[in-house]
């Protein structure tokens, strides 16, 4: 009986483990690979940006200024990520809202109006934001573009 009652009790702790949900996150070589796509895009636009990424609740993983980017691009690449990886959607789309009138925006807990933030998204799931800062804002996102195409072919 004893070991009966001893078995039932370890099948119920491995079932509840089996339905935990996995979770994709952003590792060392995702990142690296990003890295280099956005710094081989910006060398090939000649401009010199900071690359911030952050994990899904906008903890800081990655941030690089070039030599030649102004220092307030550190706080913007930082903000870019942070607004893609909270929305889960382009910082432009908060850019186009306000541009529209929409001054709510403004309001929106670490939202920033500015193009140049991108989610991070694996099979749909949202998992970190990449923000670009130190050219246009239409190359900034290009140039994080970049870095996620890099990432959707690894």
């Amino acid at each position: 009986m004893f070991r009966f009652a001893a078995v039932i009790l370890t099948l119920m702790t491995l079932i509840p483990a089996a339905d935990l949900p996995t979770k994709k996150v952003l590792n060392l070589a995702a990142i690296k690979t990003m890295v280099a796509a956005a710094e081989a895009e910006a060398a090939k636009r000649n401009v010199q940006v900071t690359i911030c990424i952050v994990d899904e609740s906008g903890n800081l993983l990655f941030l690089q200024k070039a030599d030649g980017a102004a220092l307030n691009t550190i706080q913007f690449a930082q903000r870019k990520a942070r607004h893609s990886a909270f929305y889960r959607s382009p910082s432009k789309a908060a850019a186009d809202q306000l541009k529209s009138g929409d001054l709510q925006v403004l309001a929106f807990p670490e939202a920033f109006p500015n193009q140049g933030g991108l989610p991070i998204k694996v099979d749909g799931e949202s998992i970190g934001g990449i923000g670009v800062s130190g050219a246009p804002s239409e190359v900034d996102e290009a140039i994080g573009q970049t870095a996620l195409d890099a990432l959707a072919k690894r």
